[in-house]
């Protein structure tokens, strides 16, 4: 049954291979079950409904993307934009959090429309493949530079930004260890070398006194408090709640984070996973697009912010994930979760850390596909390269990488018709520039 569903011969996998990778993607990500909570807490959500909400929105999303698309994917909400949820639009704008939910709701059935309609799928097909592969290693440095500061082993630095951290630190330390066990293992070419290298780390990390565990009060009667709570009237300007246009706002940050930041994922993880076309084409994009859809209005019925594609997939791809099984078994532990989300706390940040950097050293492969020699195709990779990283935005490296590919095709003269698509999203990216400008 499994092998006629996911077809894992034809992708050259196994039921044991998709179930690792399941795990090991779960354990990359499994932090967004205490992280969310705490982000729309600050917006006076209940936390124990927000840990539910995240887990039921989280394994939706996967067993969607699983069973419709047979894509290695995951999702949950989204970190950016669950903290624009929590301090822009509750704590600035004031709109009240069922509100805001209800503008999340409005968001997916857009996303729903927009791609029943076709226009995300040619958003998609309009990003020049020259950026694909610099998409791809971008995010595998962003995957890295997330890790490294979750340990602790990067930090803040007032004179150059970012420095060095302190390596005699419990986290740090215990990051570098789990980080020379993880290399060391692919080194031997160890399958399950991520998952094992984070287990491991785990163990050594409680063993040695490294990790701690603090979890808060979690009742099975506080998990429905945020379920249908959205309020869609007032989202929609029904009623005279005095928003206006201030909704419009929302919803427009909403579409336009959402649809670029999963664009920039989907791209990397399907590239690392070898599942797109030789012509740069997804398959069955409109299946992945319609899980990711039905993935944010199910989150918003849960009640928590929008939920987006996981650059953290790639961990799981990694380590051998190529159908949907990989997201399917995510989606399993994440229902298992429910019950226990406090729980996953058990596994500390300086645990997973390494594997986000391991997997960010092996997304720079593709960048040998970059023709380097042609300013008209390096320079807009490179900005996008290192513009995901710098302003930890997969959107922004996007959006700089296709504005600068439509100067430089003008300035080359080398503008075709097929260019229509490429200077429609440049003008998009423009005016999302411009927006956020102003405001």
């Amino acid at each position: 049954m499994l092998e006629r569903l996911f077809q894992l011969s034809a992708r050259g996998t196994n039921v044991r291979t998709e179930v690792l990778a399941g795990l090991t993607t779960f354990l990359t990500m499994a932090y967004i079950v205490v992280v969310n909570p705490s982000v729309l807490g600050q917006a006076g959500m209940p936390v124990a409904g927000v840990a539910a909400a995240t887990c039921i929105a989280a394994a939706i999303g996967c067993l969607l993307m699983g069973l419709l698309a047979n894509y290695p994917i995951a999702l949950a909400p989204g970190m950016g934009l669950n903290a624009y949820f929590a301090f822009t639009v509750v704590g600035a704008m004031g709109v009240p959090w069922p509100t805001a939910l209800g503008l999340v709701f409005v968001s997916g059935v857009a996303f729903l429309l927009l791609t029943l309609a076709g226009v995300r799928q040619l958003i998609v097909s309009a990003i020049p493949k020259s950026l694909f592969a610099a998409i791809a290693a971008g995010i595998g440095l962003f995957i890295a530079f997330i890790g490294l500061r979750s340990a602790g082993i990067v930090t803040g630095n007032p004179g150059t930004l970012v420095g060095l951290g302190d390596l005699k630190q419990p986290t740090a330390l215990l990051a570098v260890l789990g980080l020379g066990i993880v290399a060391a293992l692919q080194v031997l070419r160890v399958r399950a070398g991520i998952l094992i290298g984070i287990v491991a780390t785990t163990l050594l990390g409680w063993a040695l006194g490294l990790a701690r565990f603090d979890p808060e009060p979690y009742s099975a009667a506080e998990m429905t408090a945020t379920a249908f709570r959205l309020d869609i009237p007032a989202a929609l300007g029904i009623g005279g709640h005095g928003f206006g246009l201030a909704l419009l706002e929302i919803l427009f940050v909403f579409l336009f984070v959402d649809l670029f930041d999963n664009v920039g994922t989907l791209v990397a993880v399907s590239k690392r996973a070898g599942l797109m076309q030789p012509d740069g084409t997804i398959p069955r994009l409109n299946r992945i697009l319609f899980a990711d859809a039905g993935a944010t209005i199910a989150g918003s019925l849960a009640g928590t912010s929008t939920v987006v594609s996981y650059i953290e997939s790639a961990s799981g791809v990694s380590a051998g994930g190529r159908t949907g099984l990989t997201a399917v078994v995510v989606g399993l532990l994440f229902l298992l979760t429910l019950f226990v989300a406090p729980w996953v706390q058990l596994i500390p940040a300086a645990a997973t850390a390494p594997a986000l950097v391991l997997v960010g050293a092996m997304m720079m492969a593709p960048l040998a596909e970059v023709d380097w020699d042609d300013p008209v195709v390096a320079i807009p990779a490179f900005l996008t390269l290192i513009a995901i990283p710098l302003t930890f935005s997969i959107a922004n490296g996007l959006a700089m990488g296709v504005l600068a590919y439509a100067v430089l095709k003008l300035v080359a003269r080398r503008v075709t018709r097929a260019d229509v698509l490429l200077f429609g999203l440049a003008a998009l990216f423009l005016a999302r520039f411009a927006y956020m400008s102003a405001g």
